[in-house]
Formats: structure tokens, C-alpha cells, sequence
């Protein structure tokens, strides 16, 4: 076998496509325009690095989509899973990670790989032969999307996701603030202390919702429109769809008790999570913001117990560039119009760290086969990794297209199961049985590894 993959892109989605490509034995070379060709999110040149919050969200592999998206990667062997799980921090039963050493992690592993490499250079243009996988996410390229643009004849569809501000744990007021999980969630004492807790009475948040209105915001370029991802939105499009919003979102104080005032039920609770092993700083919990820098030290000030908070990381917002993925893309994730070209990761219209790196599993499975001559067995559509290529691939309405979380949404009903909010647990469990048992023989149908 002499035929090389190329994958544009070392994020999460194509960093999970070399590994699992090249554990196929599958020949990789990985494209990277970092750190030569800088974007303003990132702060290195490592492969997989996390720029937006810590969290891949629930491991709960029966309750939840995401956790059952977590569990089949474990079960293919994925290397992002693998990585998240060795550098995972206390979360309060999400799966939260040290975001420095588990991108060092990632890339020492794939440049260990003997069937890969890496080629640090901006890739400009698509690709007239050969295998690719461009799996270049929210910060793809201006020259790459437009050349995109123009192969694919369609607008560029585009909205804007925004980073969390990060703060030094020894500049919070532990006096004000308290350590809790929400209902006390987690296995152990570390789990049901994950979070740190800001509370809030009606006055401070009325205040708060007034500054956070009036504040600077980051202006957007020409031409560019904001259309908000629903679940991404910047705190300040929160308020402005209604000042009680955020206290039934991201500050919602349901679940928590201060222990400095028990006896005072808090009006809103802005909570902030560990953002790495050692404790010394933690990212507030969605509260991604398009508020100039300025205003953004002075709004986020006014949170009980953050009045003296010094910034590791503050906020900003950043274009998101995504396919019209069921007009443009086959079911084996290939451009119907360049089929030696398949996309992987946030650029199909997939949401959130966890299921780009399952877009870039699948891809990189799916092009190894092609390229060693060992087509694969039909994906079942009834796993995580299923319902969710499904949806992008042909499953969502082309019209109203938008970037899309795994959820049991997405999955084919179940027979003779009970609908509505009383029957959801069982329902739920039997969603995760059914993709749990399909996955397994998927994976076991799948021809071995060349010698």
C-alpha cells in the first residue's frame, strides 16, 4: 500500500482521523498551518488544542448522547478519548481536561506514530487528486474557504462562536464564594465540590444585567452577520433576548446552598470550573462574551466574590465556517462534486469539541478502508456516531441547516417506548443499549488491520 492520506488540519477532527487512519496502516501526512500561520484563539502549534472551554460535557453513557458519543470512541480506540480520559479533571460527573498537557499529549503521540507526519504549511487550494481530508474547523483559512466557496457554488454559511474568559483561582474571594456541584453531583468529594460558586441577590443581578446590556462589544467585520449557534450564544445575546434569561441559563442558582449564608436562597449563581490539574485557574461556566476587553474586567468585576479577579485568558469571539453539509456531502462524508475530498469536524456543521473528534473518527475509518481496498460495513444509524453523519449528511432540512449537537433527537424512535418527561429514563437507557450493542458488531464487522 503506497497511497498517503492528507489531512488539513490538526484540531480535534483531524487529529483523530490521522490516528485512527494510520492505525488502519494508513501512510498520514498532516497539514498544519500553526504556528507559522497564526489565528487569534490559538496560543501553539500543538496538535489538538483546546481553545474554547475545557469541557467535553456529560460521560454519562446511558442518560446522555454525548456521553454515549464518548463511550463508542472509547470502544474504537480513539485517541482524543483516550487523552481526555488520562488528563481528565474533577467536573461533577462531565468529562473536564487539563487543556496544556493533553494537547502536548496528542501531538507527542501522533508524531510518534510511525505512519505519521506532519507538514507545517497553509494549504491554500483544494486538492485535484490524491486522499484528503480537510478537517479545518471554525478558523479555516481565508484562501482555503474561499476556495472552497467556489468549488461548492453555495454562500459561506457562518456564525460566531465566543471564548470564555479564564481566571487565577488565588484572585477569587473565597469568602463570597463556595465550592459545590450543582445537587451535590459526583461519585466522590472532589466530583461534588467541582465547581466554584458566585452568588448573586436580586439587586446585584439587575445591576449586573445592566452593565453586561450597556457594555462595549466587539464590532463584526463587513459583510459578516451575526447568526448564533443556540447553544454557544455570548452571555450578552442571552440578556438581550430577556433580563431573566441567564438567571434560567448559565446563572441559573437551582441545586446550590452558600454555605456562608444557608439560610439565603441566591437569586442567580454564576459558577466557574477548573481549567487545569493544578487548581490555579478556572474558566466561568457559559459565559462565552463578544465584550471588549475593557468592559469585559469591569462587567465580569461585579460578580460577588470575583471583584479583585485577575484574567489568565479574557473573552473573544471568532467566525464559525461550516458546510451546507446535506446538500454538499455524501454518506461517506465526501464532496459530491471532488470525491477524493472528504470534510471531518466543525467545517460539516457538527457542534462541540466531542463530536468533531467522532466527524474525524469516522472520516479517517472510513477513507483508510477506501484506501486499502477494505470497504466497510454500513455505519448503523441507530449509534451516536449514526444518527449524528446521518443528520449532517442527509437527515437535516438544507434549508435551515445549522451547526447540530449529538442528541437523542437525532435517533430513530424506539418502539413501544413511552414518550414524554415520565418515560425519559427508560427511554434514554434503551437508546443507549441499542447504539451500544450496534456499534460493538459495526466494529467487529470491520476487516483487520493489513500486515
Amino acid at each position: 500500500m503506497t497511497q498517503e492520506l492528507h489531512i488539513v488540519g490538526g484540531g480535534m477532527a483531524g487529529s483523530e482521523a490521522a490516528w485512527q487512519a494510520a492505525q488502519a496502516g494508513v501512510r498520514v501526512v498532516i497539514h498544519e498551518m500553526r504556528p507559522k500561520v497564526e489565528t487569534f484563539a490559538h496560543k501553539t502549534g500543538n496538535l489538538g488544542e483546546m481553545v474554547c472551554s475545557n469541557s467535553f460535557r456529560s460521560d454519562d453513557d446511558e442518560q446522555n448522547a454525548v456521553g454515549l458519543l464518548h463511550w463508542e470512541m472509547r470502544q474504537a480506540g480513539g485517541l482524543i478519548m483516550a487523552t481526555a480520559d488520562r488528563h481528565r479533571l474533577p467536573a461533577g460527573g462531565a468529562l473536564a481536561v487539563d487543556r496544556d498537557p493533553f494537547a502536548e499529549t496528542i501531538t507527542a503521540a501522533l508524531m510518534a506514530h510511525p505512519n505519521v507526519s506532519v507538514s507545517y504549511e497553509e494549504i491554500t487550494v483544494l486538492p485535484d487528486d490524491g486522499n484528503w481530508i480537510i478537517a479545518t474547523g471554525p478558523l479555516t483559512s481565508s484562501a482555503l474557504g474561499a476556495a472552497i466557496q467556489a468549488e461548492t457554488g453555495a454562500e459561506a454559511l457562518a456564525f460566531f462562536d465566543a471564548i470564555a474568559p479564564i481566571i487565577h483561582a488565588e484572585s477569587i474571594d473565597m469568602s463570597k464564594a463556595w465550592m459545590q456541584s450543582r445537587y451535590d453531583k459526583g461519585e466522590t468529594e472532589e466530583e461534588r465540590t467541582a465547581y466554584l460558586n458566585c452568588p448573586m441577590d436580586q439587586n446585584q443581578y439587575e445591576a449586573f444585567i445592566d452593565a453586561l446590556l450597556a457594555a462595549e462589544k466587539t464590532e463584526f467585520h463587513e459583510g459578516e452577520t451575526a447568526g448564533y449557534f443556540d447553544g454557544c450564544l455570548p452571555i450578552e445575546v442571552m440578556a438581550e433576548r430577556g433580563r431573566e434569561t441567564l438567571r434560567f441559563g448559565p446563572m441559573k442558582p437551582v441545586g446550590l446552598t452558600n454555605p456562608h449564608q444557608p439560610d439565603v436562597k441566591a437569586y442567580a449563581v454564576v459558577q466557574l470550573r477548573r481549567d487545569n490539574a493544578l487548581g490555579t485557574l478556572y474558566n466561568i461556566v457559559g459565559f462565552q462574551t463578544k465584550m471588549k476587553y475593557g468592559a469585559q474586567t469591569e462587567v465580569l468585576r461585579m460578580i460577588p466574590g470575583l471583584e479583585e479577579a485577575r484574567f489568565a485568558r479574557l473573552g473573544g469571539i471568532h467566525r464559525n465556517t461550516f458546510l451546507n453539509s446535506p446538500t454538499l456531502l455524501d454518506a461517506q462524508m465526501r464532496l459530491r462534486s471532488r470525491p477524493n475530498i472528504r470534510f471531518a469536524g466543525q467545517i460539516t456543521g457538527v457542534e462541540g469539541y466531542v463530536e468533531s473528534s467522532a466527524m474525524g473518527l469516522l472520516a479517517g475509518r472510513l477513507a483508510a478502508a477506501e484506501i486499502n481496498g477494505a470497504p466497510m460495513p454500513d455505519l448503523p444509524q441507530d449509534t451516536a456516531h449514526g444518527a449524528l453523519v446521518h443528520h449532517i449528511t442527509g437527515g437535516a432540512e438544507a434549508k435551515t441547516f445549522q451547526p447540530m449537537n449529538v442528541n437523542f433527537g437525532l435517533f430513530r424512535p424506539l418502539e413501544g417506548m413511552k414518550g414524554g418527561r415520565r418515560g425519559r429514563k427508560d427511554r434514554y437507557k434503551a437508546y443507549t443499549d441499542r447504539a451500544k450493542s450496534a456499534w460493538s458488531d459495526w466494529l467487529s464487522a470491520q476487516a483487520p488491520v493489513p500486515a
